[in-house]
């Protein structure tokens, strides 16, 4: 089973990661909330921006209030917004061309 989704079904949440856990913790910066230049961090999956990626790192604490925005968002259901559609026909096509 998933380390966590048993304390979740619970109503609980597991315990957050902690530089003593026995993951491959280095030091470093974290790329998360905090911006520490000198501290413990670990590896949280690559970031993505205009199709090239970066090992992105975290430190504990921001690991920690990671893990409890993606909780609330599971427990509540939470989903980003859908952009808007762009309408057809005359609408939002042609606004700028010259008339013959």
């Amino acid at each position: 089973m998933i380390s966590g989704i048993a304390e979740f079904a619970r109503g609980g949440l597991p315990d957050p990661l902690a530089t003593n856990d026995g993951n491959h913790w280095i030091d470093g910066i974290c790329w998360l909330y905090c911006g520490q230049q000198r501290t413990r961090v670990l590896w949280i999956g690559p970031a993505t921006v205009a199709g090239v990626q970066a090992p992105m790192y975290a430190c504990g604490a921001c690991i920690k209030e990671l893990q409890a925005r993606i909780w609330h968002s599971l427990r509540t259901h939470d989903s980003p917004a859908r952009p808007a559609e762009h309408g057809s026909g005359a609408r939002g096509r042609g606004r700028h061309r010259r008339s013959p």
